[in-house]
């Protein structure tokens, strides 16, 4: 069972990387260094002080930076990569009762590849702020992804099924709601022919 839990952990946090990279290892790292986690070999530094200071100044900067313009977009077009580096981290360093090889394989294909979808999911919505608003609603667009990131987060360590299940439904609603945006703007072609003919 302990198994189950780790990957779910793992799987929520890198999901929530997608959309704040920094926040869940801040938050892995305060967990680590009050003895609420423990990580796998080759990962024990996460729970560490300097770690915790690192990740600290990287998570305020990554937050007050997404609510200055233009730069907010050079972020989004470097979070894809460095999201999925740390959905890998997050899985390898969280899944610890495993075989080396199972545990890297996960911490690729669950880690990254989690990491990867829900960032690029986050880069576009703001892209579709950005086309619609011009980027007057980025800022608060940016608030609600802190925020909501903090919250899975924290659910991810301490409520894993929740955690999981919380970002499930919110990556749907907003699949579904950029789908249903993309209809409006393309319609489908009616057509107009004579029935007669």
């Amino acid at each position: 069972m302990d198994i189950v839990f780790q990957v779910l952990i793992g799987i929520g946090l890198s999901a929530t990387c997608g959309f704040r990279v920094f926040v869940p290892l801040f938050v892995m790292s305060i967990a680590g260094v009050s003895g609420y986690m423990e990580f796998s070999a080759g990962f024990g530094w996460i729970g560490t002080y300097p770690a915790l200071i690192i990740f600290g100044v990287a998570t305020v900067l990554e937050i007050v930076a997404y609510f200055v313009p233009y730069v907010d977009n050079i972020l989004d077009m470097a979070s894809i990569p460095i999201a999925v580096v740390a959905g890998v981290v997050i899985v390898a360093s969280v899944v610890t009762d495993v075989d080396p090889m199972i545990r890297w394989t996960l911490a690729l294909v669950a880690g990254g590849g989690i990491a990867a979808g829900t960032s690029m999911i986050s880069n576009g919505i703001h892209a579709l702020s950005t086309a619609t608003t011009g980027g007057v609603a980025n800022p608060a667009l940016s608030a609600a992804e802190t925020g909501g990131s903090i919250v899975m987060t924290v659910l991810s360590v301490v409520i894993p099924v929740a955690g999981v299940l919380l970002i499930a439904i919110i990556v749907f609603l907003i699949i579904r709601r950029l789908l249903r945006r993309k209809r409006k703007k393309n319609p489908p072609e009616h057509n107009t022919a004579d029935p007669n003919h």
